[in-house]
């Protein structure tokens, strides 16, 4: 009987942490895996490469894609799919963060506890903090509104959040990978740093552009005018 090449074996077990992270973990939200590029989720939803909004392009580029749902995301369900929208965030190419917005008139009259419950089903027993839940900046900002945190679950990398809205009172899970979001958050912090180091050299030169736009045109209403005038 033939042995296998100890040096081959090696190989293949030095390769298995360089695997995607998305092909080894199941879906963090859906059909929706954390880690996973740009286009896979494009092919997901069926949307197309302008429906991509360029939330920052350096020194990282950071990409939102918002995409309402029309339909369930999973195949025909015996009702209407409870998803209004999905915001799902990129940093350089990995799918850092899911949004999901539910809508209003599929969860009227349910309480904290029968979503949290509902959740509980796929993610497992929500968290007892020691202390009161924080909404992060970056959750607010996805979900459009602030909200108040209803309750947390958290495996390895991922972390999940229920959300309440302040104002409408609607739900909303943000679904964010620990690792990549923290890699997110430097990246956004240096780009608006950039930015306003920047502001006014650039204010300067877009000042300095608008002059010599202005110069030019009166030269050349001068010279036109100048040849046609007859007093």
């Amino acid at each position: 009987m033939s042995r296998a090449n100890p040096i081959l074996i090696a190989a293949v077990i030095a390769m298995l942490p360089m695997l995607p992270v998305h092909a080894q973990e199941r879906p963090a939200y859906r059909d929706f895996t954390l880690g996973s590029p740009l286009a896979r989720v494009l092919e997901q939803v069926h949307a197309l490469a302008p429906d991509v909004t360029l939330v920052h392009r350096r020194p990282s580029i950071i990409q939102d894609l918002r995409w309402r749902a029309p339909y369930s995301l999973g195949g025909a369900l015996p009702q209407k799919d409870p998803v209004q929208q999905i915001v799902f965030s990129f940093y350089d190419d990995q799918l850092f963060r899911i949004a999901v917005e539910y809508d209003r008139t599929q969860t009227d009259g349910m309480t904290d506890a029968d979503v949290t419950a509902a959740l509980s089903e796929r993610y497992g027993p929500a968290l007892t903090p020691s202390r009161p839940l924080n909404a992060s900046t970056s959750a607010s900002q996805a979900t459009g509104e602030w909200s108040t945190p209803v309750a947390q679950w958290a495996d390895g990398d991922t972390v999940v959040v229920l959300l309440r809205r302040a104002f409408t009172a609607g739900f909303q899970v943000v679904v964010t990978s620990a690792r990549i979001e923290a890699l997110a958050r430097v990246a956004v912090a240096e780009s608006i740093r950039l930015d306003v180091s920047e502001a006014p050299a650039l204010e300067s030169a877009r000042q300095q552009r608008n002059a010599d736009e202005t110069r030019l045109s009166q030269e050349r209403s001068r010279a036109a005018n100048k040849a046609a005038f007859r007093p």
